[in-house]
């Protein structure tokens, strides 16, 4: 897997934050760089500047893993980045082969009914799957209530960074846009140093990339992230603002899928609501059963 581009540009970009300061050096006056010099990196790494040069210009092929925490504590990379880095490393040199998840697309793969029975049993809060090119692939009643903008579009294909970037309706839903823009795009940088050669998300990443300045800008900072657990505020079109805890749990039996849990406070007014839009929800279905089909 040729992926010297996204390692340069990965290196590079993470090399422009640090600041002499914060690495522990003298600042100087005369610098033309914004953050440390590739000189400065060998050094601190224990390298000769050929060799981190070599490393800078893309090829990780064959790098040891005591070379890659090297840089990645000079660098002072996050859990999230330094699984990035490791994730480029072994697709450099194939050795991800065997460790990335199957190749998987929406339309070929389908809950296990016990996965769905899951989901429905979860009847306090949103509950949904998805994979890391952020496609819904599964969830409760009260998710698809709660995502009722995500569904409404065809074109969003339930597909949580098309609807943010590309559907007008997520600048309602989501009060703090720019933040849920920056996760969305962290996660599918993640996802795409993780499994280089999904090819639905190159044509995800493309299709934003061409659409959305956005996107692309925000594509262009390299910057990853985990996204496990939090909380974020929402504005839904039928009960309002609501402000929720999530908690991302990796499924065991389907790598590469995560299931998201979001819970209200106890006693707080998101509680209320969100009792508010499942006993909508759940009139909508009962009404949709009944509803002779056309004709």
């Amino acid at each position: 897997m040729d992926n010297r581009d996204e390692v340069r540009e990965f290196l590079t970009s993470r090399r422009a934050k640090i600041t002499p300061e914060r690495a522990g050096l003298p600042a100087g006056s005369r610098r033309r760089v914004p953050g440390l010099r590739r000189s400065e990196v060998a050094a601190l790494a224990d390298m000769s500047v050929e060799y981190y040069a070599k490393l800078e210009r893309g090829n990780l092929a064959g790098v040891s893993p005591g070379v890659l925490e090297a840089v990645a504590r000079v660098l002072q990379l996050d859990d999230a980045e330094r699984a990035h880095l490791l994730h480029l490393a072994q697709a450099a040199d194939g050795s991800d082969a065997l460790t990335r998840p199957r190749r998987r697309t929406t339309r070929q793969w389908t809950p296990h009914r016990s996965l769905q029975w899951t989901l429905d049993a979860i009847t306090a809060g949103p509950a949904f799957v998805r994979n890391g090119r952020m496609d819904v692939l599964a969830a409760n009643q009260l998710a698809r209530a709660f995502y009722a903008d995500l569904y409404a579009d065809p074109r969003n294909q339930a597909n949580l960074a098309r609807f943010n970037f590309l559907d007008p309706a997520s600048r309602r839903f989501y009060p703090d846009w720019e933040l849920f823009a920056d996760m969305a795009v962290a996660i599918l940088r993640a996802e795409a140093g993780r499994d280089p050669h999904d090819k639905d998300l190159h044509d995800l990443v493309g299709e934003l990339s061409t659409r959305s300045e956005e996107f692309r800008t925000r594509w262009g900072a390299h910057d990853v992230r985990r996204h496990g657990t939090g909380t974020k505020r929402f504005h839904h079109p039928a009960v309002g603002e609501v402000t929720l805890a999530f908690e991302g749990l990796e499924m065991a039996a389907e790598p590469g899928l995560t299931l998201t849990i979001y819970t209200a406070e106890p006693g707080s007014p998101s509680e209320e609501r969100l009792r508010l839009l499942a006993s909508w929800a759940a009139t909508e279905e009962a009404d949709a059963s009944t509803r002779p089909s056309g004709g």
